[in-house]
């Protein structure tokens, strides 16, 4: 059994010497590869940094049993993989609570109450539509299996997000909203985001509404056992073949595969599957230097800045107003969207609240109490002043994270894609081959296109070792 890093565990396994395939991560990516190996009778060796597995999926069990979701945390229903896996190893779903009235705390200090994406009547909304509807039609031209071949590559790429909105929506309010939309989906700033890399992003989730809304979309389940209870399981089948608090500091590669150093020694390998985030990934040492444009791709692919904070209260009351617990907050506020995060049988009430960007740097910035403080505030704005005596408070900053470096996902610069797509954004390097949801097709950015990535890593492996064992048989006859 894998076990969690915690107090009284038995001490760390001595690595074995080789294996056929390590897999760097133990991730979503990284776990999805391994199993897939493992199930096809090949030897693997998955080596993990930190002390748990999951990556940027991390699912808390406090001391009173309630399980709080600090990362990645819900599944649509396109997202066949990662349900598939969830199925197989047993781990249940439940329908995230969508009922009742939204709110909206807009710039003028109004909370309005809405239903869908927004009040119908409300300010930019109509041009905001109008927005989201352009882009799905620019974002259909491209190709997901192939995006740098799409023929608007370098116009668009050659422009930020925040360029294109100020040229192509002239309403302020549309904007205010289309703004904080990428903030919530891409943790990062309009302005540091590529615009072909936005609307590859928006064609990988199938459009616009999907990435938004819950019902039929992205947000629409949560897992009953928190959103890890997947990665455990399948850490849990891989068994003695995942290796905790061993971080690879160096991969050297030859003619013969290559050889993986970690705090705990080191191990040779035919071939590696590489599932760490971009931001981790550079922080390894490889002998030969990897290709200009991987390194490149790598090198200028910032991982987003969000904090993820949990409110605990003793019952869900917000469900007594007839509100979902979802909001949506513009202006100065540093919370930009809350949701309902209390169990399935809702016998506690939880908030969870999301800070992106420019709020996150100044927020996180502040003293531990007054970034409560201003939390609290916000969420008695919105709820009324019961929300401002929570039974529990938790708060997770991903940038602050030592073997994630940030969430949910790396964004590629302008520039990046037209420069480097074809080479470096997912092209095997000699026997290093690259999982990671960021060089996924289909869910770019989520756990189902981590799920994918590793499959489609796994299969280059499996792939490159008929080719080996064909060869091998054809010299013997």
């Amino acid at each position: 059994m894998v076990t969690q890093g915690t107090s009284g565990a038995p001490p760390p396994r001595d690595l074995p010497s080789e294996a056929t395939v390590v897999v760097v991560g133990a991730g979503y990516a990284g776990l999805s590869a391994a199993l897939t190996l493992h199930d096809h009778g090949v030897d693997v060796v998955v080596l993990e940094g930190s002390d748990r597995v999951g990556g940027r999926v991390h699912s808390e069990v406090r001391e009173d049993g309630l399980i709080v979701d600090h990362g990645g945390q819900w599944v649509g229903p396109t997202q066949q993989n990662l349900l598939a896996l969830a199925e197989r190893f047993g781990c249940p779903t439940f329908p995230t609570f969508d009922d009742g009235n939204h709110l909206e705390l807009w710039v003028d200090g109004v909370c309005r109450p809405f239903r869908g994406s927004g009040p119908a009547d409300g300010a930019g909304v109509a041009a905001y539509d109008e927005a989201t509807a352009l882009i799905d039609d620019m974002a259909r031209t491209i190709d997901v299996e192939n995006p740098a071949a799409c023929a608007h590559l370098e116009e668009w790429d050659s422009q930020t997000v925040h360029s294109f909105f100020s040229a192509a929506v002239a309403d302020e309010d549309a904007r205010r909203r289309l703004d904080l939309s990428v903030q919530g989906v891409w943790s990062t700033e309009p302005r540091d985001i590529s615009l072909f890399h936005f609307l590859f992003y928006v064609a990988a989730a199938g459009g616009y509404e999907q990435l938004m809304e819950t019902e039929g979309c992205a947000q629409e389940l949560r897992f009953s056992g928190g959103a890890q209870s997947v990665a455990l399981a399948i850490a849990a089948h891989l068994g003695d073949r995942v290796h905790l608090d061993a971080p690879v500091r160096s991969i050297a590669c030859s003619d013969d595969g290559a050889e993986l150093t970690t705090d705990r020694g080191s191990i040779k390998a035919s071939w590696v599957i590489v599932a760490t985030p971009p931001a981790a990934t550079v922080r390894i040492a490889f002998d030969p230097a990897l290709p200009l444009s991987r390194n490149r791709w790598i090198e200028r692919s910032p991982m987003g800045e969000v904090a993820k904070i949990h409110v605990l209260y003793d019952n869900p009351f917000w469900r007594e107003q007839g509100l979902s617990g979802q909001a949506t907050v513009y202006g100065e506020h540093a919370v930009g969207v809350v949701f309902d995060n209390s169990p399935s049988n809702a016998d506690r009430g939880v908030l969870v609240c999301f800070v992106y960007g420019d709020h996150m740097r100044r927020w996180a910035a502040l003293p531990a109490g007054e970034r409560k403080a201003q939390v609290l505030a916000t969420l008695a704005t919105i709820f009324g002043d019961r929300a401002a005596s929570p039974t529990g408070y938790t708060e997770k900053v991903w940038p602050l994270d030592p073997w994630v470096f940030g969430g949910y996902a790396a964004n590629p610069a302008p520039g990046v894609w037209f420069e480097h797509g074809s080479d470096g954004w997912r092209r095997p390097c000699g026997p290093i081959h690259w999982a990671g949801t960021e060089t996924a097709s289909v869910w770019n950015g989520y756990i189902d296109g981590a799920i994918s990535s590793g499959y489609r890593a796994a299969g280059e492996v499996t792939h490159a070792l008929s080719g080996r064992t064909n060869q091998v048989s054809s010299q013997c006859n």
